[in-house]
């Protein structure tokens, strides 16, 4: 015993000086780095008593911060919220929501969800949670998410506002499963020459595939001959699910991907051979948003000339990100590769270890310099000459460009249509106009048919009152200009409030420039 006390003091001593790391199997030993011990002297010795857990966060956050863009420190407290964005589901009441007017609305109850088995109903309002008051100008979406979200089987009260009533009801939800999908709509477009299947995924989450192959398994039931994958404002997620769905479409051999980084060993993907889409026609459209995973699946159709890409140059995020818990319950996404597209084109775009500033601001650059609207706006980063299987010559260094550059059309764009775009006037009004007529609405189960009742009702005048009272001044020539894109917003908004995301795409998708020219390319 006394020799143990004797080992023990030794190596305790030992560990004030000293920390220990485990590598392939062997323990080593290293000094503490000189913010260790500055914080641990902060705590032992500083004038004050100082809050050491507090500083050590901003320090976390600091120390990332000197990194590449896309590596991030993420606090316990935020941890289960960022981590749900891509899990197949996460713990909540089951609620589409919107803040208006400092007011929670709920938009949509999500079908088998705890709030629509106590009688939650869409066009409700949430004033109260737990007999507190829950509305005022500091509500916001993350609030209102850490409130309502909590472990399954826990219960919250809800006060709620209804139309037609001037008591608040009060409902007891317990907490439940709610899933999240990655893809938002299947449906399929009727053309002369045949039908074309259109898929639009949000994200790639843990369901994704297995979402998307029931989507593809759906649209061949309806005949689909041609298919559309919508991957704008897609800012990707887990690399295995764009593998797995890339290899629906490729031969046996085809390579996906492959990564490498200084300690991480160079992975590669192939196409194994079981896809069942191997032959069918295909475009994938992507836009400046359509980034990470999204450029995977886009990267490895271009380069094996499986599909045609349509849309604008994507966003240019070739780093992958590994999740590291740490001990207090927080983690870290270390950028701990790159990946390569087939060809072997790294298609990150430039950045400065440490500036997060400019590297945001990119986006906006490539709006000033005209880019949305012309391709020889476009300048990319690596002059290095790479091709496809086929031989066709593709860039790197900045984004997947598209085999056909759509630009924006701005025919119809007008100051007064921007502003009221740009203050989400236009979703506003849609929710407030729904809100008012759900009864009328909700009578109405198919798009196109609630669409006819919103041409035949018009609303156009209640919306330019509206944009007034929020400080936008009628000009009536402007208006008129810009009459069929609010229209087709607008009814859209309203058509999702009613029917979800299954009615608001098709409706939507329509009269997209470059979901158009996809259809005529498909067409061909």
């Amino acid at each position: 015993m006394l020799f143990g006390f004797l080992i023990g003091n030794t190596l305790s001593n030992k560990a004030n000086a000293q920390r220990f790391y485990i590598q392939n199997g062997q323990i080593y030993s290293a000094p503490d780095s000189k913010v260790s011990q500055l914080l641990g002297l902060m705590q032992r010795a500083y004038v004050d008593e100082i809050n050491i857990d507090s500083i050590t966060e901003d320090v976390m956050q600091d120390l990332v911060k000197h990194l590449d863009p896309h590596s991030a420190y993420i606090p316990k407290k935020d941890l289960e919220l960022v981590n749900s964005e891509l899990a197949g589901s996460f713990s909540g009441i089951g609620v589409q929501f919107s803040i208006q007017n400092d007011t929670i609305g709920i938009v949509a109850v999500i079908a088998g969800g705890p709030c629509e088995g106590v009688g939650v109903l869409a066009g409700d309002k949430i004033i109260e949670v737990n007999d507190t008051a829950f509305v005022g100008k500091k509500i916001n979406n993350e609030r209102v998410m850490h409130t309502l979200r909590g472990p399954k089987g826990t219960k919250v009260k809800l006060g709620i506002q209804r139309a037609g009533t001037d008591e608040t009801l009060y409902f007891t939800i317990t907490r439940g499963d709610i899933p999240v999908h990655s893809v938002d709509a299947t449906f399929i477009i009727d053309t002369p020459n045949k039908k074309i299947g259109f898929v639009r995924v949000n994200k790639f989450g843990e369901s994704t595939y297995q979402e998307f192959i029931k989507a593809l398994g759906e649209l061949r039931q309806q005949k689909a001959e041609a298919y559309i994958v919508d991957l704008r404002e897609n800012s990707g997620g887990y690399m295995d699910q764009a593998i797995r769905m890339a290899n629906e479409f490729l031969r046996s051999g085809d390579m996906i991907v492959y990564s490498e980084g200084r300690a991480y060993p160079r992975y590669e993907a192939n196409a194994n051979g079981t896809g069942r889409f191997k032959d069918v026609p295909l475009v994938v459209l992507i836009d400046n948003f359509s980034a990470s995973a999204s450029e995977i699946f886009s990267g490895a159709m271009q380069d094996n000339d499986r599909a045609t890409i349509i849309g604008r140059r994507s966003f240019g995020k070739g780093l992958v990100q590994q999740q590291m818990s740490l001990q207090d319950g927080s983690a870290v996404r270390l950028t701990v590769a790159r990946y390569y597209t087939p060809s072997g084109r790294c298609i990150q775009k430039p950045y400065k270890m440490g500036d997060q500033e400019d590297y945001e601001k990119e986006l906006l650059d490539r709006f000033e310099h005209g880019e949305l609207y012309s391709a020889d706006s476009i300048h990319f980063s690596d002059t290095t000459v790479y091709k496809t299987k086929n031989g066709r010559i593709v860039r790197g260094g900045g984004g997947i460009m598209p085999d056909i550059f759509v630009g924006r059309d701005t025919t119809l764009n007008t100051p007064w249509y921007n502003i009221c775009v740009n203050r989400a006037y236009t979703y506003q009004f849609a929710y407030q106009y729904t809100d008012k007529h759900r009864k009328v609405l909700s009578q109405y189960k198919d798009w196109q048919s609630l669409e006819r009742y919103l041409l035949s009702h018009p609303w156009m005048d209640d919306f330019v009152e509206f944009a007034a009272s929020k400080g936008v001044e009628p000009n009536e020539s402007q208006i008129a200009k810009s009459q069929p894109l609010l229209t087709r917003l607008v009814n859209a908004y309203i058509v999702r409030n009613i029917l979800g995301d299954e009615g608001f795409f098709p409706l939507f998708e329509r009269d997209d420039e470059i979901t158009r020219r996809a259809v005529e390319e498909l067409s061909k």
